[in-house]
């Protein structure tokens, strides 16, 4: 075979980055270098992978297949030189979680594992469910724990536990009384931002009811959204594992609406072709019987 390795790393590097100078600098080499490495690949293959336009490289129809091949290749080249290097509790693991997940699960966890085996290192990544998939599909995590679903055919996903979204507030209008939704949607709502599973758990759920929500303001991070429920008194509709101690110091409380009972999965994920090595075995397996430990004693669903 005549095509290497390192013309295969530079070739995604390329697609990855688009321009010649940035690849060069971020892996140590010449622009010409580059270049020469491209123009070799596509002299074996005898097909020309990029179109060159205002000097940025743009994968044509060729490119496109190529990299569709080469890419999980390559991914699982890497992840075997991992094994390799690493044993069960030797290594690094690269995880993500969407923002419920790693506010209130993920960092005990991931402490208490590498204070079980030192000499592992776990980097955590923090995005919303979309973020958390895009970042498996890229490779770029090991990974992933998420609040919403999912249906890709490039994503494994294994349910680890059952949440129960809730309607809160400290608006004491709306204390000790039960409301149809209809009755509460002109009040200012405060919503997670899209690509949020609890977000798109929650309108899923509600769509069919044909009410329309006065959504004044939507936040990345369900911590800035408890907040502004304390001062200002909006409606949100966050998972009860992120407000438990605020729902049992009742500095919020949850407010009774009929026939509203909406629950979703918890789900760890992971790429189709991942190589999945004894350290990848071993903190998938804590990490999801920890996730299911944790919201039990939480007072959540806990098993799905």
């Amino acid at each position: 075979m005549r095509i290497t390795l390192r013309q295969i790393e530079i070739f995604l590097k390329v697609v990855e980055l688009k321009y010649l100078t940035v690849v060069a600098k971020e892996l140590g080499l010449s622009q010409s270098a580059i270049s020469m490495s491209l123009k070799e690949l596509e002299n074996i293959l005898e097909r020309k992978l990029f179109d060159r336009i205002n000097k940025k490289l743009i994968l044509n129809e060729v490119g496109r297949n190529f990299y569709k091949t080469v890419l999980p290749l390559y991914k699982k080249l890497e992840d075997v030189e991992s094994e390799f290097k690493n044993r069960e509790d030797i290594g690094n693991m690269r995880i993500g979680a969407s923002t419920t997940i790693i506010d209130y699960l993920m960092p005990s966890i991931v402490c208490d594992y590498m204070n079980k085996y030192p000499n592992v290192k776990i980097d955590l990544k923090e995005g919303n469910t979309q973020d958390i998939v895009n970042l498996v599909k890229q490779g770029k995590i090991d990974i992933g724990f998420i609040e919403g679903n999912t249906e890709d055919s490039e994503i494994i996903k294994e349910p680890v536990g059952q949440d129960e979204l809730v309607i809160v507030t400290a608006n004491e209008e709306l204390r000790d009384k039960e409301f149809d939704l209809s009755e509460i949607a002109n009040y200012r709502w405060v919503l997670r931002e899209k690509g949020s599973g609890t977000r798109e758990v929650f309108l899923n759920y509600i769509k069919d009811s044909g009410v329309r929500l006065n959504i004044f303001l939507e936040l990345g991070h369900t911590e800035s959204i408890k907040s502004l429920l304390l001062t200002k008194k909006p409606i949100t509709c966050v998972s009860r594992l992120a407000v438990s101690n605020e729902l049992r110091n009742n500095n919020l409380f949850e407010v009774n609406v009929k026939n509203f009972h909406c629950t979703r999965n918890f789900y760890a994920i992971y790429h189709k072709d991942k190589y999945k090595s004894e350290l990848f075995n071993k903190v998938f397996e804590f990490s999801k019987e920890m996730i299911n430990k944790t919201m039990k004693n939480k007072g959540c669903l806990g098993e799905c």
